[in-house]
């Protein structure tokens, strides 16, 4: 029998593209304290972050089936955030 892959990161890709589709803003909650997450630790709040994944928000969006990864500013500061799926909320 053929194990089939998760469907959580073909669902997270759906829903952004819908919610972007009814021009309304796409957010991520991230559990900050995952292994593997690069975020930035001052926007940090009961151990989660929210990030808005919109267009004008952030560049270079990739939701593969491990990770999302994007660039974005913070406080004026350009970072790169790495979100193992896994940590997505």
């Amino acid at each position: 029998m053929h194990e089939m892959t998760s469907s959580r990161p073909y669902l997270l890709r759906a829903l952004h593209e819908w919610i972007l589709d009814n021009d309304c803003t796409p957010y991520l909650l991230v559990n900050a304290g995952y292994p593997g997450c690069s975020v930035p630790e001052g926007f940090i709040e009961d151990g989660q972050i929210v990030f808005n994944l919109s267009p004008g928000a952030v560049r270079d969006l990739n939701m593969d089936n491990q990770w999302v990864i994007f660039n974005g500013r913070f406080g004026g500061v350009a970072r790169q955030v790495s979100v193992p799926l896994p940590a997505v909320m």
